[in-house]
């Protein structure tokens, strides 16, 4: 399916999903660190699985059928579903890791838009998630919500690869071949969470959350937790 956007609304897609982005999603490995240290993952290929497990059922079961709830609720103003939705994100989360991922990224990026002026409305949540936060931006800059749903999963999928080229460690030919094979993937992660309905949004990874909760205790680490 063809994405069609005008010059700036692609433009600050690019600035929204950036790894420039000051959100700080380059400092959680959302369990990738302990999944390297058990030795789940030790090789471009097993990363390359552990993402694409999480890309299927994680980011199109629960994080963009809640994103496209998120954008349909900022494009029409209904602050009660933004509300509602934004619980159920933080709901979803199945480690203090993974929603400490969620929120303090979702908090740096409603700080930000804050400072730009770029909310309007706000929501009145006290936590908020990374979901909700990047559907306000994208409400705002007026976004295509299909548009929007490549963005959020590019800023995942670049964060992910970053910290696996680092643990693993893998080289920067082997990080943008798994790029480029997961990016073939994300068309279809889309159209899967397009088809979702409410009452069928939720997945369980045991072994990433495991691996997150294992995180949190591990002796030495580079990632936050």
């Amino acid at each position: 399916m063809t994405i069609t956007t005008t010059d700036t609304g692609l433009l600050r897609l690019l600035q929204l999903s950036s790894a420039a982005l000051p959100v700080g999603g380059y400092a959680f490995s959302q369990g990738l660190e302990q999944a390297v240290e058990r030795g789940w993952v030790d090789s471009a290929g097993s990363a390359r699985e552990w993402l694409s497990v999480q890309l299927a059922e994680s980011l199109a079961r629960v994080d963009l059928p809640l994103l496209l709830r998120q954008w349909h609720a900022v494009t029409t103003g209904d602050l009660q579903a933004q509300q509602h939705w934004n619980a159920y994100a933080l709901a979803c989360r199945e480690t203090a890791e993974l929603r400490l991922t969620d929120t303090a990224m979702g908090e740096a990026l409603r700080k930000l838009l804050r400072q730009l002026e770029a909310l309007n409305p706000e929501p009145a949540v006290e936590t908020i998630s990374f979901v909700t936060a990047f559907a306000l931006a994208a409400g705002y800059w007026d976004l295509e919500r299909r548009a929007c749903c490549c963005g959020f999963a590019w800023s995942w999928l670049e964060n992910q690869v970053a910290a696996a080229t680092k643990l693993v460690p893998l080289g920067q030919t082997s990080a943008q071949r798994i790029l480029g094979a997961l990016i073939a993937e994300v068309p279809q992660a889309i159209d899967l969470a397009l088809s979702i309905e409410d009452g069928e949004i939720g997945a369980s990874l045991p072994g990433v959350a495991m691996a997150s909760a294992g995180h949190e205790v591990q002796y030495s680490r580079l990632f936050r937790s």
